[in-house]
């Protein structure tokens, strides 16, 4: 089986003025190809620091981190900026989309730094990408226009349109309701069974067990991993919550 992602005796230490932060205690971890890995955690443990060096955001302080074969520790700014576009897709619980053009325009947006592809292959890539999660009727809607879960559907979408290796989200479903949450976690779970590798972080236990493996994190080491023994069907789940739920839960 394929190592996409290998961190190697990783630790991280942040400095705030004289008190060094051990972020992260000489971690260990591999995610293999075509997993479905949820990243657990409360606030402080880590998780969001090891996210971070996952989508090379930031850099570890010693240890090793391989990406697809590729080491990061010695890569330039620019080399983890064009690794980053070409090798990770990401979602966040946020969506980050450019409020004020279409969701083709935010889909097409991480192509705009390829020059190798041109301009009517990046349209109907991203067509193709907004395709796959549903929304070909949506193409030309501005997020404003848009609910929340067909705004994240958009941002995973975007996250798809460059084929990456890795699809990392961050609390994707944090600011949905239960109802839309298994919506983006069935079309996740789709994605899954197509072959992506899918890494999740959340803090709902409920959400993680949609993954195929867990790894929870306390005080900057991992506390514990496990493979889903009862992973959850998303789409079973999602049929048996009522509309009116959605409703009720929008209201508040």
């Amino acid at each position: 089986m394929k190592k996409l992602i290998e961190i190697i005796k990783l630790k991280k230490d942040y400095y705030v003025g004289e008190v060094t932060v051990h972020a992260l205690k000489g971690v260990d971890m591999v995610v293999n190809e075509g997993e479905f890995v949820a990243i657990m955690g409360a606030s402080g443990s880590g998780k969001s620091t090891m996210l971070n060096i996952i989508g090379c955001l930031d850099k570890p302080t010693l240890g090793d981190y391989i990406l697809d074969g590729i080491s990061i520790s010695k890569l330039s700014r620019n080399e983890l900026a064009a690794l980053r576009n070409r090798k990770l897709g990401f979602v966040f619980q946020t969506y980050n989309l450019l409020p004020r053009t279409t969701a083709l325009d935010n889909v097409e947006l991480p192509l705009m730094y390829n020059s190798s592809i041109k301009t009517k292959e990046r349209r109907e890539r991203a067509i193709a990408a907004l395709e796959s999660v549903g929304l070909s009727d949506r193409m030309y809607h501005k997020p404003n226009q848009l609910s929340g879960g067909q705004q994240q559907r958009v941002a995973i979408a975007r996250s798809l349109v460059n084929d990456p290796v890795v699809i990392l989200a961050d609390e994707a479903t944090g600011n949905l309701d239960t109802r839309t949450s298994y919506e983006i976690m069935a079309l996740f779970q789709e994605l899954n069974r197509q072959g992506k590798t899918i890494v999740f972080v959340t803090h709902e236990p409920d959400i993680a067990r949609c993954a195929t493996r867990n790894i929870i994190f306390k005080d900057g080491t991992i506390l514990k991993e496990s493979a889903v023994s009862d992973r959850a069907d998303a789409l079973k789940i999602l049929a048996s919550i009522p509309i009116e739920e959605d409703v009720l839960i929008q209201e508040k």
